[in-house]
């Protein structure tokens, strides 16, 4: 497979890597063969996070005896200097790994949260003195805000830099790409298929593809979408006309219903969280149904999500600031809506009638 140099980091990885969240859907033993598999077909980057429940563990499991075949990202907190440091230990723990060769700050979403990295003392100085020890080879930063991204990407101290892309979420391709490929960071893809949106590999990884300096982490749950994907890379990567088209289609389709999660909603004067609400249906198919629908770790945060919007008068305001004018107000009473469905189904399920 093609490979492509990740910035300053030096690291040649595959044109396309793997995504850590959806591997926690499936046993433990299959998702171990996914990634195996993967490796098999000579991908060589997998991505994931201390956020991710158990997907470090599971990719621990199984890349044991195949260390030296794979590029690891992993992400943790900006915080703190002293939680920076203990979440950097628990990855090389659970990775069962005495290095990580990239670790990434995870959505400092806003300037506020990047000036708290940057800080003496800072998260920024724990991973600096994890990469004098080994323990971290690079620094990256993975976020979901363009803005904060844009001003990231300039400071010097990031090697890498990780956002949604996608032929939906088109945003970074008008200024991100060009300006991570001038300061020599590398660029990551995450999200191609907007978190389960988009279901056309062949459009999805060919649009990616397109820019040269961008590495697609796909989310990987079954060994045939990574064979799909790695075939669709051994082969042509022009885009036909009627390709074109339909992606078109998928833009005008979706662009009524599709949260950039550019956070320019918030924050709401009531306390509801919007964004999170608004994005759960992507939840739902990104994670185990034991964890959304819990009340811990994600079920929690859904949870807490849901009763917020007790707290919304319907005044408009976060549609007003959208700035793709989604019907926010609409969005969210289906999430609603499909919260309660599926603790229903969980209760009946349980109850076995």
């Amino acid at each position: 497979m093609k490979t492509v140099r990740l910035g300053k980091t030096g690291l040649e990885v595959t044109r396309v890597g793997i995504g850590g969240i959806p591997i926690q859907r499936p046993p433990e033993d299959a998702a171990i063969k996914v990634i195996q598999r993967a490796l098999d077909l000579g991908v060589t980057f997998i991505d994931t996070a201390r956020g991710y429940g158990d997907s470090e563990k599971r990719i621990g499991k199984a890349i044991a005896d195949r260390r030296e075949e794979v590029i690891i990202a992993t992400k943790g907190t900006w915080q703190s200097k002293e939680a920076a440091l203990e979440q950097i230990d628990l990855s090389l723990k659970h990775l069962n790994t005495d290095y990580i060769d990239l670790w990434q700050f995870h959505n400092p979403s806003t300037f506020e949260r990047l000036d708290l990295i940057l800080k003496p003392g800072g998260a920024l100085e724990g991973a600096k003195e994890a990469l004098e020890k080994g323990k971290i080879r690079h620094i990256g930063m993975s976020i979901h805000t363009l803005d904060v991204a844009l001003k990231a990407v300039t400071t010097s101290h990031f090697e890498t830099v990780q956002v949604p892309f996608n032929f939906v979420t088109i945003e970074p391709a008008n200024e991100l790409v060009s300006l991570a490929k001038k300061h020599n960071v590398g660029f990551i893809a995450m999200k191609p298929f907007a978190g389960g949106l988009l279901d056309d590999a062949n459009l999805t990884i060919k649009y990616l593809l397109q820019f040269d300096n961008v590495v697609p982490i796909p989310g990987i749950e079954k060994t045939k979408e990574i064979e799909e994907i790695v075939n669709i890379v051994n082969g042509s990567w022009e885009l036909t006309s009627q390709e074109q088209t339909k992606m078109e289609k998928f833009r005008s389709e979706l662009g009524t219903q599709f949260c950039r999660r550019c956070g320019y909603c918030m924050p709401c004067p009531e306390g509801v969280r919007i964004e999170q609400l608004v994005c759960m249906p992507i939840l739902w198919k990104l994670w185990p149904s034991k964890e959304t629908l819990s009340d811990e770790s994600i079920g929690g945060f859904m949870k807490a999500s849901v009763e917020s919007a007790e707290n919304c008068i319907q005044c408009g305001e976060c549609e007003e600031k959208c700035p793709y004018h989604l019907p926010i107000r609409e969005m969210i009473t289906k999430s609603i809506n499909l919260y309660e469905k599926m603790k229903k189904q969980k209760k009946v399920s349980a109850t076995g009638n």
